[in-house]
């Protein structure tokens, strides 16, 4: 059975969720969650907006201050008692390819590299 299409108000917050989320940067790199490919899913549906993301490592020194700031970003477009719920996986782990154009030209690395 296919899925049926995102109502306009669902795809509304969905890009608001991603402009939001393009202004949280990862501290240590100086490039947004979005750019840097840690956000692999937003999805409007309950308990608000449930985002699938990871992190360049499990052992990330910054994994608290990012999730906090996601979660008051997303939490900022949502009213209660709708909430964001953040999901961490690591399987597929990062990798460097996961980063847009965009990051790579900002960390200075080449294409492809």
């Amino acid at each position: 059975m296919a899925e049926a299409p995102a109502a306009p108000q669902d795809e509304a917050l969905l890009a608001q969720a991603w402009a939001a989320l393009r202004g949280i940067v990862d501290p240590e790199l100086g490039v947004n969650v979005v750019d840097l490919g840690l956000i692999e899913a937003i999805e409007v549906r309950e308990p608000g907006l449930c985002v699938r993301m990871t992190l360049t490592s499990a052992a990330c020194p910054m994994a608290e201050l990012l999730l906090d700031d996601i979660e008051q970003a997303l939490q900022a477009l949502l009213t209660p008692p709708l909430a964001p719920a953040l999901t961490l996986v690591f399987t597929p782990a990062w990798t460097p390819a996961r980063m847009s154009p965009a990051a790579r030209a900002q960390l200075g690395w080449a294409p492809g590299a």
